[in-house]
């Protein structure tokens, strides 16, 4: 473990989308219309959280990764057989374009700031090795620089063929092996090579909306995620969580932005190392991160074979 820290905590948010859209008119048919219509015909957008979530961890000390969807559209980009299935309708309404304006310059704001930006693969390129590619690289053309780290978008994979694909094309980490449905350290504590070689699976233990009672029952919520945090402790595990920006809307998602603040401090008192998978990788692998606290990024000790052979485990430790 890097720095003398006993466990890691890696932050990670999918950006899936950062603007309510149409869903508004299917989320107003299913509850509070009149909130979500609102939010819907105004000028808020309880989606937006760049700015919040960045107040947030900064004053946390901590940074974080974002992964960014580069989602096809579906009419123009994929075949008409596609076109008549409503599940795809589901997955591709709200979609972005990194290259726009506003949200092109929230990535490099993020990416100035400290913060990992990396790529949430659609769900065609856990299948398509192009595709990634190209996703990838649009990414890289906005910030200027290359990328390391992905995670597909609904954890898709198609064993380890997607993370074959995710490694040619010059990705070297991949974070979406994990349950949207459970918590745990069920796919292993400690990230693993597939391939014997650099590249790096950083199994993931919990996303928001698996931990029971948020919102409903906090003392229930806080004692899985504190329970978390001492088993990590005790496995000198790297623990790795996922929260959605928009569940940092209180508003919509109460209860998630409070135990994230509350996860965060518990693992920082409890002497965690706490940042993004990159970060974490490159100092293990002895490579120069961005300046920082020590938490998050800058100051990082060369990493040495020892410190790789006791921060990686077994394929899977559960």
């Amino acid at each position: 473990m890097p720095d003398s820290h006993s466990f890691a905590l890696c932050l990670t948010h999918d950006l899936d989308r950062p603007s309510k859209g149409l869903r508004g008119l299917y989320y107003a048919l299913r509850d509070r219309p009149g909130y979500h219509l609102r939010t819907l015909a105004g000028d808020e957008n309880p989606y937006w959280q760049f700015e919040s979530v960045m107040a947030l961890e900064a004053d946390l000390g901590v940074r974080s990764a974002w992964y960014v969807l580069d989602q096809p559209h579906l009419l123009r980009d994929r075949p008409v057989s596609e076109w008549v299935d409503p599940e795809r309708w589901v997955q591709f309404l709200g979609r972005y374009d990194v290259t726009s304006d506003r949200i092109a310059t929230a990535l490099r704001d993020l990416d100035a700031g400290g913060w990992e930006v990396g790529l949430h693969g659609s769900i065609p390129a856990h299948v398509e090795p192009e595709r990634l590619r190209t996703e990838k690289e649009r990414i890289e053309r906005v910030l200027g620089h290359e990328i390391r780290g992905v995670r597909q978008h609904y954890l898709r994979l198609d064993g380890e063929r997607t993370w074959r694909s995710q490694t040619d094309c010059g990705l070297a980490y991949d974070a979406s092996l994990g349950s949207g449905e459970t918590v745990g350290f069920e796919y292993g504590d400690r990230p693993f090579h597939p391939f014997d070689d650099a590249f790096a699976v950083f199994p993931l233990t919990a996303m928001e909306q698996a931990i029971p009672g948020v919102g409903a029952d906090g003392d229930r919520a806080w004692q899985v995620c504190e329970g978390l945090l001492q088993e990590a402790a005790e496995r000198e595990a790297v623990m790795t969580v996922l929260w959605h920006p928009r569940y940092f809307n209180a508003h919509e998602f109460p209860g998630y932005r409070s135990l994230y603040r509350r996860l965060v401090e518990r693992a920082l008192a409890m002497g965690a190392w706490v940042g993004p998978p990159g970060r974490l990788y490159e100092r293990v692998h002895g490579e120069t991160g961005s300046d920082g606290d020590e938490n998050d990024s800058g100051d990082a000790k060369n990493g040495s074979d020892d410190d790789e052979n006791e921060f990686y485990g077994e394929r899977v430790r559960s």
